[in-house]
């Protein structure tokens, strides 16, 4: 088994091992600032090369305003 299997939500996609996360992302057409990467429960950074075998889960980060009763 040479891919990775990335998991957004309720989508999985297969990725070939070997890329790193960065260009896996760009590959399934996520926005890299949009997610945050966890492998075995550790966050990982664009430039972790992905292995075969590994399972990926991405979280989806919510941006917007600033926090109430603090300005910005």
């Amino acid at each position: 088994m040479d891919t990775v299997t990335i998991i957004l939500r309720d989508k999985e996609y297969e990725v070939k091992a070997g890329m790193t996360l960065r260009h896996a992302l760009e590959k399934i057409g996520v926005n890299r600032e949009t997610v945050l990467a966890t492998r075995d429960g550790e966050l990982i950074t664009d430039d972790v090369v992905l292995r075969a075998g590994e399972l990926i889960k991405l979280v989806a980060v919510i941006s917007g305003g600033g926090l109430p009763g603090i300005p910005s």
